[in-house]
């Protein structure tokens, strides 16, 4: 451990310049951990979101794949071609739908570091004021 007068610049300087590096390493710990508890709920939530439409897609695909099967076969003799028209239709309208609802998921997220972004602002307000 260091003593005082040994070399060490902080021990060393008035203690009017340890008390304000002291703030300024408070200040910069502070908006530290804001930004990597931000970063780690942005990466839960995407997480989530991934997971979440692989477990759809998959069983949403399977109950398509047998519900058109279904109905393409209990047609069969008599409108089978119009009812895989139909039920092609219809997916091809759901995906699109689909694709709408993602994009407006994406765009409804808040801004990455929005808060972090935020605290410097307010911050950088508070040096400006005499």
């Amino acid at each position: 451990m260091t003593q005082p007068g040994d070399g060490d610049p902080l021990h060393a300087a008035p203690t009017g310049v340890r008390a304000a590096l002291r703030a300024v390493l408070t200040f910069a710990e502070t908006r530290a951990r804001i930004a990597a508890s931000e970063f780690e709920e942005q990466l839960l939530r995407l997480g989530e979101i991934w997971a979440w439409s692989v477990a759809a897609v998959f069983f949403f695909a399977i109950a398509l794949l047998l519900g058109s099967l279904f109905i393409v076969l209990a047609l069969w003799d008599t409108h089978r071609v119009l009812a895989a028209g139909l039920l092609t239709m219809l997916y091809l309208a759901a995906g699109g739908f689909s694709v709408l609802m993602v994009r407006a998921r994406m765009n409804a997220r808040p801004r990455f570091l929005s808060v972090t972004l935020g605290e410097f602002a307010k911050d950088k307000q508070d040096l400006d004021k005499p």
